[in-house]
């Protein structure tokens, strides 16, 4: 909508609303919309991160190598966040103690994988947002028995193009009970911005579990805030190094 319309001369003029103003009008040190929510789900199996010979891309980018292979055009991550030009991001990372990895980004079947072709095999929430990104909330539900990694792929390669598609509760040992009956940690992540260049985020995990079963203070959730710089120096698009310093 152009500057200067009814949309801002509203009588409930709010501040998000100025501060769409000022974002948009480049003022100085008001660049609200600078820092938001612009980390993909998902960058692995992409075609821009294709390099194969074949143009293979779910092949030449599986999940499996996200962990440990540097993207090229981009990053992923669970709640992530990042400046305009991605030159670093922050995103949440996971572990429940029983995983073999850690849950630093969806899980999800390639398109050869799965019975009805790509799909994630997660649950979680996008619940608010602000236009500039001065809150933002999401939700997400993290199983405390170890993840179904290939119990999932297994399943989904199993059924045809007829049958419905397994989902996360279908691979859980004891299946849909075990996310009705607590069994999980319901994750809650926050941003706000104290200014356009100041960002906070609050992390919050629910023990889900019922006390009725005598256990529910055992489990144990590792929470892994992490801010990384995205990796522009190995293909020579910059040479410099940033570094991190507290």
């Amino acid at each position: 909508m152009a500057r200067g319309s009814s949309y801002y001369n509203h009588t409930k003029v709010t501040e998000e609303h100025r501060r769409l103003r000022d974002a948009e009008a480049r003022v100085t040190g008001a660049d609200w919309k600078a820092i938001g929510p612009y980390v993909v789900d998902r960058e692995w199996g992409v075609p821009r991160e294709d390099y194969s010979p074949d143009g293979n891309a779910w092949a030449a980018f599986p999940h499996s190598h996200a962990r440990s292979r540097a993207y090229r055009w981009g990053e992923d991550g669970i709640a992530g966040v990042c400046n305009r030009f991605q030159n670093w991001a922050m995103a949440l990372a996971l572990w429940n103690g029983k995983d073999p990895i850690l849950k630093e980004r969806f899980f999800g079947l390639a398109g050869p994988e799965g019975n009805h072709g790509e799909d994630a095999k997660e649950i979680w929430a996008n619940e608010d947002a602000t236009p500039c990104a001065t809150w933002l909330r999401m939700r997400y539900v993290y199983p405390m028995q170890r993840f179904p990694y290939e119990k999932l792929v297994e399943q989904s390669a199993a059924r045809t193009r007829e049958e419905p598609e397994p989902e996360l509760p279908d691979a859980l040992e004891g299946g849909m009970a075990a996310l009705t009956g607590g069994e999980f940690w319901d994750v809650t992540v926050e941003y706000g911005k104290a200014s356009a260049d100041e960002v906070l985020m609050r992390v919050r995990a629910r023990n889900c579990r019922p006390a009725s079963a005598g256990d529910a203070g055992t489990e144990t959730i590792h929470i892994l805030p992490t801010l990384w710089f995205r990796n522009t120096w190995s293909w020579g698009y910059d040479q410099r190094r940033p570094a991190i310093r507290g």
